[in-house]
């Protein structure tokens, strides 16, 4: 599992949620470095925060979509952002889900659990 994601908070919460079921969880504190080490690591998932500093969570699931050695990861996008057009200009980047802030750890682990089954 990568985490993409500048909030420390939400870097600890996800650490802590995905580890104690067993996964590995890397981090990356924004996209240039989320997008490097997806194409470096190839995770199982990918959580990917919206609004980051270098490059923003939309252009990182684009590039990663468009990748055909990353197309194939889930990648879910978490946004404080809740509007519709927000949710259609994230679904618009091909990621497989889109989860708003604050969100329940517990409900993110099965919707990526779901996300690796399929």
């Amino acid at each position: 599992m990568l985490v993409v994601d500048d909030d420390p908070s939400i870097q600890r919460l996800v650490v802590i949620t995905f580890e104690m079921e067993g996964w590995e969880v890397l981090i990356a504190d924004d996209g240039l470095a989320g997008l490097a080490a997806a194409k470096r690591e190839s995770p199982d998932a990918i959580l990917l925060d919206v609004m980051m500093p270098k490059m923003d969570g939309l252009s990182v699931a684009t590039e990663l979509k468009a990748d055909p050695d990353t197309a194939r990861i889930p990648v879910i996008l978490l946004s404080a952002k809740a509007q519709a057009g927000d949710l259609g200009a994230g679904m618009a980047t091909g990621a497989d889900d889109y989860i708003t802030k604050p969100f329940d750890p517990l409900e993110l682990l099965e919707r990526v659990n779901g996300l690796i089954a399929r």
